[in-house]
């Protein structure tokens, strides 16, 4: 288990890293690093278990910051709950149905993200155009990328060698 959540923590941060490698626009990067990050915070979940993925969860903001794809601090604390939020969900309706549970998972996380940095808005002054791009950011593009993450997830799990499965 710990060498499973070792490698897909990794692999979170290598995914993270090609936003400094690959020279595409914010926007985009955003879509694939944040479509992938959320891919490794399921499976995590799915094959590390919930412990695993709660680290990955926290750690995946504070990497986000140092590769100044978040602006301030203050952002990692509400980022690093959503993701929580969004393993949580899944793990909820996972019991019921995946694709439910995907939903479910994208829909809470959307909004998780969207009123806490709404909220952290009403405290802090950014330039317009870091703000605009912020409060798009963390708002429908994280239900894009939660519902592809869910997708690719379950892809890539469903690929995975029996002794690779928690369930």
């Amino acid at each position: 288990m710990i060498a499973r959540g070792s490698l897909l923590l990794a692999l979170m941060i290598l995914l993270q890293s090609l936003r400094l490698l690959v020279p595409v626009p914010p926007f985009v990067s955003m879509f694939v690093i944040g479509s992938a990050v959320n891919a490794c915070l399921l499976l995590a979940a799915e094959t590390a278990g919930l412990r695993a993925g709660f680290i990955i969860a926290c750690l995946a903001p504070v990497v986000a910051y140092f590769q100044q794809a978040l602006p301030l601090p203050v952002f990692i604390l509400p980022v690093a709950v959503t993701n929580i939020v969004y393993i949580l969900l899944y793990e909820a309706g996972r019991k019921h149905h995946l694709w439910l549970a995907v939903l479910l998972a994208s829909v809470g996380r959307m909004a998780a993200l969207y009123f806490s940095a709404t909220w952290i808005f009403s405290f802090i002054s950014l330039p317009a155009g870091q703000a605009f791009f912020l409060k798009t950011a963390m708002s429908w593009p994280q239900l894009v990328t939660g519902l592809a993450g869910g997708v690719l997830c379950h892809w890539l799990y469903k690929r995975l060698p029996a002794a690779g499965k928690v369930r």
